[in-house]
């Protein structure tokens, strides 16, 4: 460490933030260590006086000398380092990164590097142990470096400013400079005694510390004692040898079976209190649930151990450790197989007061009905493994191994909730199981059946089963109903809700789109669906588009367009599914609505592909919109859309000057769309199925054919549409030639477009020609029409005038409104049909005001002159 400990060359920065003060003043903790006695390592010797820069391999030599001796000396066993001297190595295992750091000018690294070496040193100061003279050496060298620094930076830029050649840092190292000056003047202030004593005598200062770590070192055993025994932790790793947990005051904390209840209560006294070491308690609970002897111990040291798991993060925004989770995933499996295993203890969330330091047995007469109630919610637990689980994997990259990792526990929570719901299931507890099962048929519903069957699969190894499991029910469809059933039958009402939208879309993913559509409209969901909260509405959602996903896939291609109508009116997609955020125009979302938004979207594996979704909705409005767009002739018609945003999307294709190639989804259904109109069904039906991501649709097969079907029949009604007025006769086995259908096809649709007054003509099957129908509307007629059409303008201009003069919104003014609503509906019908007798299928009169009109021209036609 003594090239570490010389001026800087160049220099870095790195911002001021305020969680320095957080690395500052981490808790305390509430247990301390007594050092056991210890050989003199490399780590001595440095502060002894001797040079940081020594290798570590001389105290890994010296700690290696003890496997060499012999066995007749067994104070010679293999010595493991105490925890003192192990921070001590960390301590100069970061001083070494920060001199390499200095080397290259990386004052980014030198910054982080300094914060784990304050965050080592508070460690030293949770333990009571003397603050070593190394870091107080660092803050003087560093102090000096960074001074150093800044002045050969401020010349360098004043060079620069004057033209003259000179390198001057980076924006980033720059920041990280400016932010290390920071940092070392609050360190130095606060070890402000310290710096003065090295500074005054160094030899002194390192010698005062040499007799404090002296002085809290216990006497070494004697040669008759023998090797002590090395204890490990979980991960195989040795323990702190020669350390006694001390709680507060000094009291070392005994763990044995008879006093357990005793150190049960003191940690959980502790929890929550500002100076409390969660690490610490975990570690104390962990070793209270290894000397555990009785069941009722063993559960309450269980209750206590995953709660302090679940608190060891108390941050919202972040997730819990995947370690931790798997901790406390095993531990609640633990804990209901012991509550399983001894019906006598229960565990409910509102018992009766009860000595918490007495053991309880069921035998005891205090006891009513021979039944431990021990206080405690195992549901709760469930809940949380599963919303962490959740919360995981929104903040794991899904495009990474990482996230296939994750996503592989699901399993074991799986069993978890199988698990605790067989548990209900046997102690007769409704409202937890109904809570228990909701949670697992959230897993489940959305899932495709081989998936599930891996789930169930691995809840058949179980030795805890369900009574609703696959096995039972046969199929994947048996096993969601019954799960629903139940729920239907004695969920609250918001489990009711969530159980019938997981049900039906479960339905809709298996292409039962008339068991879905029929169980959607029965429970009048639509109709209340706004005052639920917002999960259930993203569900709702959710359920809605995979209803339309399931009629298109089922070729009805006018219930798809219909069901996905509204949500993609709102051009809010990602949002409304909980997929993305919408970012409108001129509006800027606060933080806290931006980690409200994040933390109600759903993980990656659960998203339904917006652009496959956006294909079927744009597909179908094309099926729709033209042939209707061929079967008019008036302007005012022609704005109204059915499908908004494919107009829109049209409107602007037809726009453009220049169309090049399709790149994208929405280009191969615009120009498709072009070439339906201009009676190219062939091109149209390639450019649909050229779209890729029809791939992603399990029967993407299935699903070209039927769309290849759709545009020859959309096709054939588009070009009668467009050329009905042209012809007095056609023949149908013409028809049948051009779009490739048969006879009995093409003779069905004509006689349907017939049979609805969408065509003026008649079918004649013994020649097979259609006979098309014309009335042309003489002058008078026509402005007989036009003068019609713009008193009723007038009207609903009056009518809409009034009503702002009376000042109401509703009333008078809303029956008007929907008067006049159904009377342009019913002169839209009229239209229609009136329109198609007189001009064939371009055009037509309309309702009333047709009738007016020949009326009027019948009357002018009779008088004389």
């Amino acid at each position: 460490m003594s090239r570490f400990f010389r001026q800087a060359d160049d220099s870095d920065s790195s911002e001021s933030s305020d969680s320095e003060d957080e690395l500052m003043s981490s808790d305390d903790e509430a247990p301390i260590a007594r050092p056991a006695p210890a050989a003199k390592t490399g780590m001595d010797q440095f502060l002894a006086g001797g040079s940081s820069d020594s290798d570590s391999s001389d105290s890994e030599s010296s700690d290696d000398d003890g496997p060499d001796s012999d066995d007749d000396e067994p104070q010679q066993a293999v010595r493991i380092m105490s925890a003192q001297e192990k921070r001590l190595v960390e301590m100069e295992a970061t001083g070494k990164v920060m001199e390499n750091a200095l080397k290259i000018n990386d004052w980014v690294a030198i910054s982080n590097e300094f914060d784990k070496l304050v965050r080592m040193i508070q460690r030293q100061h949770n333990v009571s142990e003397p603050i070593p003279p190394f870091y107080v050496k660092t803050l003087v060298s560093l102090e000096n470096s960074v001074n150093n620094a800044l002045a050969k930076e401020k010349e360098a830029k004043q060079e620069k400013d004057s033209k003259k050649t000179s390198k001057v840092l980076n924006a980033t190292n720059a920041k990280a400079l400016t932010a290390m000056k920071q940092k070392l003047k609050k360190s130095v202030k606060e070890y402000e005694t310290d710096v003065n004593k090295y500074n005054t005598d160094p030899e002194a200062f390192e010698k005062e510390y040499s007799d404090l770590v002296a002085q809290s070192a216990p006497v070494a055993p004697t040669d008759k004692a023998g090797p002590r025994p090395v204890h490990t932790d979980d991960k195989g790793e040795p323990d702190d040898d020669g350390f006694k947990s001390v709680g507060k005051g000094g009291k070392a904390m005994q763990f044995s079976s008879e006093v357990i209840l005793k150190n049960l209560q003191a940690v959980q006294e502790a929890r929550g209190k500002k100076n409390t070491d969660r690490a610490e308690q975990i570690r104390i609970l962990e070793k209270l649930l290894e000397v555990a002897v009785t069941a009722y111990q063993r559960i309450r040291v269980l209750l206590a151990l995953v709660s302090s798991r679940f608190d060891y993060n108390s941050s919202v925004a972040t997730h819990m450790p995947i370690e931790l989770w798997l901790s406390a995933q095993r531990e609640v499996d633990q804990l209901v197989a012991i509550v399983a295993a001894h019906p006598a203890y229960s565990i409910q969330e509102i018992t009766e007061d009860y000595d918490e330091l007495k053991e309880r047995i069921p035998e005891d007469p205090e006891e009513k009905g021979g039944i431990v109630r021990i206080r405690g919610s195992i549901i709760s637990f469930v809940d949380r493994l599963d919303d962490e689980f959740t919360k995981s994997l929104q903040n794991i990259d899904p495009h990474g191994t990482e996230y296939i990792d994750r996503l592989k526990d699901e399993k074991v929570l799986y069993c978890t909730i199988s698990r605790a719901q067989a548990f209900y299931e046997n102690t007769n507890q409704d409202e937890p199981l109904g809570r228990v099962i909701m949670r697992r048929l959230e897993h489940i519903y959305s899932k495709p059946d081989a998936v599930v069957q891996a789930l169930e699969a691995a809840v058949e190894v179980s030795d805890i089963k369900p009574n609703m499991r696959l096995a039972s029910q046969g199929t994947t469809s048996g096993l969601i109903h019954s799960l629903c059933v139940y729920l239907y039958k004695s969920g609250n009402s918001l489990l009711r809700t969530r159980a019938m939208l997981s049900h039906i879309y479960h339905h809709a993913l298996h292409n039962d789109f008339h068991t879905a559509r029929d169980m959607l409209l029965m429970s009048h969901l639509q109709e209340s669906i706004h005052s639920a909260d917002v999960a259930t509405q993203i569900l709702y959602n959710r359920t809605v588009v995979q209803l339309g996903l399931c009629a298109f896939r089922c070729g009805l291609i006018k219930e798809a367009q219909a069901t996905l109508q509204d949500i993609f009116t709102t051009q809010r997609v990602k949002e409304l599914l909980a997929q993305g955020v919408h970012q409108q125009r001129f509006q800027v979302l606060s933080p806290e609505q931006e980690k409200a938004e994040k933390q109600r979207q759903l993980p990656f594996h659960m998203h339904i592909n917006t652009e496959l979704l956006e294909a079927a909705f744009l597909v179908s409005s094309m099926l729709i919109e033209i042939p209707l767009l061929a079967s008019i002739d008036s302007d005012e018609l022609k704005r109204k859309a059915i499908s908004k945003p494919f107009r829109r999307l049209l409107d602007f294709a037809d726009r453009q000057v220049f169309t090049g190639p399709p790149e994208s989804t929405r280009d191969h259904i615009m120009q498709a769309s072009k070439a339906l109109q201009d009676g190219e069904w062939e091109q149209c039906r390639d450019l649909i199925q050229s779209i890729k991501i029809w791939s992603l649709m399990p029967e993407a097969a299935a699903v070209k054919e039927m769309l290849a079907k759709r545009i020859q029949e959309q096709g054939l009604r588009t070009y009668l549409f467009t050329y009905a007025p042209h012809y007095s006769t056609l023949s149908l086995s013409l028809l049948s030639r051009t779009f490739s259908l048969p006879l009995r096809t093409v003779t069905s649709i004509v006689s349907k477009m017939i049979w609805s007054e969408e065509l003026s003509a008649s079918l004649d099957q013994s020649g097979g020609v259609v006979v098309f129908h014309r009335i042309e509307l003489s002058r008078a007629q026509q402005l007989a029409q036009t003068i019609a059409d713009k008193v009723g303008a007038m009207v609903e201009q009056n009518e809409k005038a009034l009503d702002v003069k009376m000042g109401g919104t509703g009333g008078w003014g809303d029956r008007a409104d929907g008067n006049k609503g159904e009377k342009r509906g019913e002169q839209t019908q009229e239209r229609r049909g009136r329109g198609d007798r007189t001009r064939g299928a371009r055009g037509g009169a309309r309702g009333r005001g047709a009738r007016f009109a020949q009326g009027l021209g019948n009357e002018m036609s009779s008088r004389p002159g």
